[in-house]
């Protein structure tokens, strides 16, 4: 079994920033994509960053310039680096993630059970 556990979520005024980190465990042969996703009471969920295993990333306009996807493939984690942080950016962050278990079986889809950010005065 594969487990994706999040931490680092909280409480921060606007302006102010976070660092949110994923940790993968268990039985894994090799973690492709990763990626972190959002979603907001009353919204649907969106990815905000990805980060393939060759290091391309991608974000969603909104958090461009502010936040900032990185891994350590080592440690099996994912980071979210989240500057300049808006009331908008409110949400149950969750980490998702491309995980092989074993040589030859096909990478499947994991997901961790979300962090709260909230970014209040």
């Amino acid at each position: 079994q594969v487990q994706l556990v999040e931490s680092g979520g909280g409480l921060v005024q606007p302006g102010g920033s976070l660092r949110l980190s994923c940790a993968a465990s268990g039985s894994i042969f090799s973690i492709y994509g990763m990626r972190w996703y959002r979603q907001a009471p009353g919204k649907q969920r969106e990815l905000v960053a990805g980060l393939t295993s060759g290091g391309s990333t991608n974000y969603v306009d909104s958090v461009k310039g502010r936040f900032t996807i990185s891994r350590d493939n080592a440690k099996k984690q994912v980071y979210l680096q989240m500057n300049s942080l808006k009331p908008e950016d409110t949400a149950v962050y969750y980490c998702n993630a491309d995980v092989q278990r074993q040589r030859g079986l096909v990478p499947e889809d994991y997901w961790g059970q979300g962090t709260q950010v909230t970014v209040s005065s």
